[in-house]
């Protein structure tokens, strides 16, 4: 990845008038769009910076994440390299394992120890971006409600239900993610439900739990045993656990396990059902009582006993759904450009999100300062946003249906010639599953 250096000029836009700044309107205050502000703020000196949120305040809700090097490296370049280092832990390698529900054994099928990445949570990241803005960059409680171009195309206004006038720049960076209204009004596509939904939770290893085990005998404990207990177990069964992303996969299912900083331990459920009712705005569904105990039977057969015991132990496990959509030729259309989910949603099975939507923010800064730091013309930054999407619509769109295909195949909704479980795997075949294969993925194969 190419660096951004912070540049000691102005950065400007220039319409025949003399140079002044870069104005830029983001839309969506999570984790991409202050990805945006900071490779901008970086990149460009000088420019004027307002990201839109609609939330009135940030959440310590969320899960876990992977982070990638090259992600690392970007953040890096924003001076954020100590804070991510407080607030992430190694993940060197990617373990697949195959589970037997029947004799709840389990062996390992594949394994790649230069993984490279690092786990965080949700919230410390956005937290780190966040702390690292100036003051005034994020805006909570302002939702975007329309946006028009102006100038010929040459500039963007931008409606915000919390203001009685509507702001104007040169730039609107959608980053409003996976359900982007920006990307239906521009594209109008639809998004494609995966065919299963992901039970999801976090479990703080050094806090009590009410929820008991199910296999008192093979675990040892009591029936009500606590997180500590429930931890102790997992480390055995995963004596790489606090520096490897593990995999366990079951008949046409599968479950990820890895650690987070402060002793949390992070985990995820794929389970092949109808698409659930979801509200406006979310992915998720907060389960009710009847529901989560259905969950903790069903790993109960499912699994060994430490992650069987791991979903009973966390205390309000949570549904994702799991969407996605094709990926499209164009994100830019006159000074609005989509970056992020908006851009290319994309399911979680490649790890990709959120190290894309960083990746993009870099990109696009990069792109915008190669063209504007001497104080380009509007026909420069036109030239910069067509280079940005150039650069990342090919690298994207192998990722989205790379992961696609992961998900298919670990969900058994796509199948390896010979593999009718991944029990019966060899080496060989199981070495499909390894995410080292992303970007040399041809989906026509």
């Amino acid at each position: 990845m190419a660096s951004c250096p912070v540049s000691a000029g102005s950065a400007g836009s220039t319409d025949g008038g003399g140079a002044r700044p870069l104005a830029v309107v983001v839309v969506g205050g999570s984790i991409c769009g202050l990805a945006v502000a900071h490779g901008l703020l970086h990149a460009l000196p000088g420019c004027k910076i307002t990201v839109l949120e609609r939330a009135h305040h940030i959440t310590e809700g969320g899960a876990g994440l992977g982070l990638d090097r090259e992600t690392c490296a970007a953040l890096a370049d924003w001076g954020l390299a100590a804070g991510l280092q407080e607030a992430s832990l190694p993940l060197d390698a990617e373990i697949n394992r195959a589970v037997n529900s029947k004799t709840k054994t389990a062996r390992e099928i594949y394994r790649d120890d230069h993984y490279d990445h690092r786990s965080c949570h949700w919230a410390l990241l956005h937290q780190l971006l966040r702390g690292a803005l100036p003051e005034g960059v994020l805006l909570l409680g302002h939702t975007m409600t329309a946006f028009e171009s102006i100038d010929g195309g040459r500039r963007v206004r931008v409606h915000v239900a919390e203001r009685a006038e509507p702001l104007e720049g040169d730039l609107m960076v959608a980053a409003d993610g996976n359900m982007s209204s920006t990307r239906e009004k521009l594209v109008g596509d639809k998004r494609r439900y995966a065919g299963y939904v992901a039970w999801r939770g976090v479990m703080a290893a050094d806090e009590e739990s009410k929820q008991a085990t199910e296999d008192d005998a093979q675990l040892g404990e009591s029936k009500h045993s606590g997180a500590a207990a429930v931890a102790r177990h997992l480390q055995h069964e995963y004596p790489a656990l606090g520096r490897a992303l593990y995999f366990d996969l079951a008949h046409h299912t599968h479950s990820v396990l890895y650690m987070l900083p402060g002793t949390r331990i992070n985990w995820l459920w794929y389970v092949n059902q109808a698409e659930p009712p979801l509200s406006p705005h979310s992915l998720t569904v907060q389960p009710d009582a009847a529901q989560v105990e259905r969950m903790r039977e069903d790993a109960a057969r499912t699994w060994t006993p430490p992650m069987a015991a791991l979903m009973q132990a966390t205390a309000r496990p949570f549904i994702n759904a799991i969407f996605d959509r094709d990926p499209i030729s164009r994100w830019v259309f006159d000074r609005v450009v989509l970056v992020g989910e908006a851009a290319h949603p994309v399911t979680p099975h490649g790890l990709r999100a959120t190290n894309m939507s960083i990746i993009d923010a870099h990109t696009l800064a990069r792109c915008l300062k190669e063209h504007l730091a001497a104080g380009g013309t509007a026909r420069d930054l036109d030239a910069a946003l067509d280079r940005f999407q150039k650069a990342r619509i090919p690298v994207t769109t192998q990722e989205v249906l790379f992961s696609r295909y992961l998900g298919q195949l670990k969900q058994g909704l796509v199948t390896v010639p010979g593999i009718h479980d991944w029990d019966g795997a060899d080496e060989n075949q199981a070495a499909v599953l390894g995410q080292k294969h992303m970007h040399h993925f041809n989906p026509l194969d």
